[in-house]
């Protein structure tokens, strides 16, 4: 899996750091996603997904 994020999407809500705290976090003056692993390991991809589904402005984009 790899994990990319549109940064000028997002809208600070935290769903993905809060669902996959290893892969993504946020900046602290905006909250903006920050993605901490483009590539995480399987363990995670299941909270990567969830991460992804939970986003409300779909910021967070995934290829298999």
């Amino acid at each position: 899996m790899r994990v990319s994020v549109d940064r000028t999407r997002c809208a600070g809500s935290g769903q993905c750091a809060a669902l996959a705290p290893a892969v993504f976090d946020q900046q602290e003056d905006d909250g903006v996603v920050l993605l901490l692993d483009a590539t995480p390991p399987e363990a995670a991809h299941h909270a990567v997904r969830e991460a992804a589904l939970a986003c409300p402005v779909a910021a967070i984009l995934l290829d298999s």
